[in-house]
């Protein structure tokens, strides 16, 4: 049976019918999303893993619709409610707010003014007036109603009741609420004031103070911003169109009198907006913004926590590893070319002079025993000191000397995942560990961390967090998948990702290979425990055997196509082997000779690919970074200085990069590129190296303003002018540094800090 909602998606998304209906059967029947887009193309004519999950999300979206709507009918059935018009109204709504609307007549109702009115028997007069608007006989009618028994005692007060079953008809008006709510949207305007008496406390916020924007041009950080500013009781906000506008809709709907009676319901009119459709409607149009912002806030997560998981890694090489301290010294630890721990000591690099030479000795001493290749040092704390001291030891040019993001370091240290690890050893062995580790290959340590945690993000405190969650979830998939893992030496953290296991199966694999001996093919996997056919299917071409039995192990071939690859071989007279070796002998193979039914050109293509570098790493190749010498801290900074510098986050009003001075630049978006930016990942990515200069330095405040401009402006900006002040950094944001530098994420008020430029 076909799914109900293929029609539906398949125009949403603009795409056919064939590949809606193969990748819904495909997720139906268990296909992840990395496998469908890498291994079905065929079936889904090449749709790539964001199309593919947008049928998932949208496909589950529709079923919620679906089950509401199925909920509703039976709660109006079991009251005798459900009419045949009404059940065709249901059938027919596309949304879930209008569906609500369409149940808010018969939604079970705490005890309302309306209510209190139809109680004392005022129904019929409210209909006779509504429905006579220019009868002249309401007088008349309403002395029929007073009835002190009732708690009707005047003709005042019949009237009364009479407009609040009038207000509350008008309220529920399924088509009127649509039309407001668009009316909300479209012509509503955002408007934040300071809460009386805050003004002082909450300074952080005073762009805020009087501000009013068109709500569907408001961007999504200064949303979220004003949503928090409001949180924490130093601001109030409203959106609202103009009340005469609709004031009108409403009454161009509902008015159609001019007589006393129509007095009367133009009376019910105002009342029902102001007392119960524009607070409805304010609530809805807020909805929509924040979810809206949310959706912003948390792609921006995600496309810079992908650039994060994706960065270019060091590889296998020996490596010290430390993380800088000034009063506790520097811990440091030694790790061989698979990331294993081999020796830990603490170096006092930045204490007095006999300690500083004290370490030299020691360090060299630790460098030469274990051949070190590579010195990897956290930008925290004493990290720039600590860097300068390893450079000036005079070591072999060929040891790379990297300084490497710490941002949730500290959190691994203190996770289970850490303990499990290391459990003989305490926090700061594990922090610096993990320091090394990330230089080696990010993908295999960032894993282990709540990608919440890697700090990169705007304002991921104040998103929905389960789709927060859910989307970070995808990326990291995404991102090892692109990668592949090389099951013998993964860790269970990094082997869950992998499409088609989970944490306890990734678990089983790691105790298979501890117990049996590392992995000799990927056919073995399937003696893995609860690793049955589905799982060995979707997971077994993102799995690396590196020097396995059989040569394609180590590719990303899918094992259900070695047949295929082997008839290829055999057709140009050799083996499998020599086509991962021999591009002369690829050549020969005419691709349109083993087209089938099942198999295309998207699939032999990738296959092709594969043969010609098996097993290869997509990351781009590793480039050492070095910071400018002599810049530490802001004060060494001068303004028109230009730096390299490393971009750290990537936001919606600009990119933050690190320049070595333990406080992170903000390039505004204007300052991106000489031309004019929209956005600002069309430019820069997170890792990206980056030349910029300096064009602001706030000691008082620790703000840094940068620019990528050819010639910039250096000095005060007049956009900037009256800018407040950039919010610090506290604990709860999840991933602050020990130096407590700015790590531009989800709460960095550099929004706010350009807003008067965003303003224009």
């Amino acid at each position: 049976m076909q799914n109900p909602f293929i029609d539906q998606i398949a125009e949403e998304l603009s795409l056919t019918l064939s590949q809606v209906t193969a990748t819904a059967t495909l997720l139906t029947e268990g296909g992840t999303v990395p496998f469908i887009a890498r291994y079905r193309k065929e079936q889904t004519g090449e749709l790539d893993e964001v199309q593919i999950t947008s049928i998932r999300d949208r496909l589950q979206q529709l079923a919620d619709l679906a089950a509401r709507r199925e909920s509703i009918k039976k709660s109006l059935e079991e009251r005798s409610l459900l009419s045949d018009e009404l059940k065709d109204k249901i059938d027919k709504a596309q949304t879930m707010s209008k569906l609500e609307d369409i149940y808010l007549p018969f939604r079970p109702k705490r005890r309302t003014k309306a209510m209190i009115a139809r109680e004392r028997g005022l129904e019929p007069l409210a209909t006779h007036i509504f429905e006579n608007q220019d009868a002249s006989d309401v007088a008349e009618q309403v002395l029929t109603y007073v009835d002190s028994e009732k708690e009707v005692p005047d003709a005042s007060a019949a009237l009364e009741g009479a407009r609040h079953i009038i207000a509350e008809w008008i309220s529920d008006d399924a088509d009127l609420r649509e039309r407001l709510r668009k009316l909300f949207w479209e012509q509503g305007t955002l408007i934040s004031e300071a809460f009386p008496g805050k003004e002082t406390e909450g300074a952080k916020y005073s762009d805020y103070f009087d501000w009013k924007e068109p709500i569907k041009n408001a961007p999504s950080h200064r949303i979220l911003a004003i949503r928090r500013g409001e949180k924490e009781g130093f601001l109030f906000h409203r959106i609202l169109p103009e009340e005469a506008s609709a004031l009108s809709i409403i009454e161009k709907q509902f008015l159609t009198g001019r007589g006393p009676a129509a007095t009367e319901v133009k009376t019910a009119i105002a009342d029902s907006y102001k007392r119960l459709l524009c607070p409805s409607m304010e609530t809805d149009v807020r909805l929509k913004a924040k979810k809206q912002a949310d959706a912003a806030a948390i792609q921006v997560f995600a496309d810079n926590a992908r650039e994060l998981l994706l960065a270019s890694p060091l590889g296998q090489k020996r490596t010290m590893a430390v993380d800088p301290g000034f009063r506790t010294g520097c811990k440091t630890v030694v790790l061989d070319a698979q990331g294993n721990l081999l020796f830990n000591h603490v170096l006092f690099c930045t204490g007095s002079a006999g300690q500083v030479e004290r370490a030299g000795v020691e360090a060299k001493a630790l460098i030469e025993r274990y051949n070190i290749e590579a010195i990897a040092i956290g930008n925290g704390t004493a990290g720039r000191e600590t860097e300068t001291f390893f450079r000036g030891l005079g070591l072999s040019a060929k040891i790379i000397i990297v300084s490497v993001n710490e941002s949730g370091a500290s959190i691994y240290s203190a996770s289970e995942v850490a303990r499990e690890e290391f459990p003989n050893e305490d926090l700061t062995v594990r922090g610096a560990v993990s320091i090394g580790r990330r230089l080696m290959d990010p993908l295999a340590e960032l894993v282990k961390l709540d990608p919440k945690s890697i700090g990169v993000g705007q304002y991921q405190h104040d998103v929905d967090q389960y789709a927060l969650k859910r989307t970070l979830d995808d990326t990291v998939i995404s991102s090892v998948n692109k990668v592949g893992v090389e099951v013998n030496t993964a860790s269970k953290q990094l082997l869950s990702y992998v499409a088609g296991l989970n944490e306890t199966i990734a678990g089983n694999i790691v105790t298979h290979r501890q117990e049996k001996g590392p992995f000799k093919s990927r056919k073995e996997l399937t003696e893995v425990t609860r690793l049955g056919p589905k799982a060995f299917e979707q997971c077994a071409g993102f799995l690396r055997i590196r020097d396995a039995e059989h040569p394609l192990d180590q590719s990303g071939v899918h094992p259900e196509r070695y047949t295929l690859v082997e008839q290829m071989a055999a057709t140009v007279g050799c083996k499998v082997e020599d086509l991962t070796k021999d591009s002369a002998a690829r050549s020969k193979i005419n691709l349109q000779d083993h087209v089938s039914e099942d198999v295309g050109l998207p699939t032999l293509c990738d296959i092709m690919e594969e043969l010609a570098k098996p097993g290869r790493d997509p990351r781009k190749q590793f480039e050492a970074f070095a910071f400018a010498e002599g810049i530490d801290k802001p004060s060494d900074l001068i303004l028109g200085m230009k730096l390299p510098g490393l971009v750290t986050n990537v936001t919606a009003f600009g990119a933050f990069v690190d320049i070595g001075v333990h406080q992170d630049g903000l390039v505004h978006i204007s300052q991106l590129a000489d031309s004019f930016v929209d956005d600002p990942n069309k430019i820069v990515k997170v890792g990206d190296k980056v030349k910029v200069t300096v064009t602001e330095i706030d000691l008082h405040r620790n703000r840094i303003a940068l620019s990528m401009k050819k010639q910039p402006e250096i000095g005060g900006k007049k956009e900037r002018s009256g800018a407040p002040k950039a919010r610090k950094h506290t604990a709860r944001d999840g991933h602050q540094s020990k130096s407590g530098r700015r790590q531009a994420s989800n709460n960095d008020f550099g929004s706010n800090w350009f807003d008067a430029a965003l303003k224009k």
